[in-house]
């Protein structure tokens, strides 16, 4: 596997789980990661290096998330008593 490939597998990854970037933890905690985290760091150095490519190369497009309030609760009609 080719670095190129690798970091298209990670920036694909990344996508998936809309996030801009992943810690070396998250990632090595997560048993879908595409590829091995050791491996990146043997190609590119360190986990920041790693980020760093995956951003120049092929950047993460990343959807806010709009939270919608609540709708508040209706306050029950008072019965008329005739």
């Amino acid at each position: 596997m080719t670095k190129n490939m690798m970091l298209k597998a990670l920036s694909e990854y990344m996508q998936t789980n809309n996030v801009d970037t992943v810690s070396l933890t998250d990632y090595k905690a997560d048993p879908k990661a595409p590829v091995r985290d050791f491996l990146l760091r043997r190609k590119f150095g360190s986990w920041n290096r790693v980020l760093a490519a995956a951003r120049y190369r092929f950047p993460v497009e990343v959807t806010p998330v709009v939270e919608t309030p609540a709708p508040a609760p209706k306050k029950a009609k008072a019965k008329k008593e005739d």
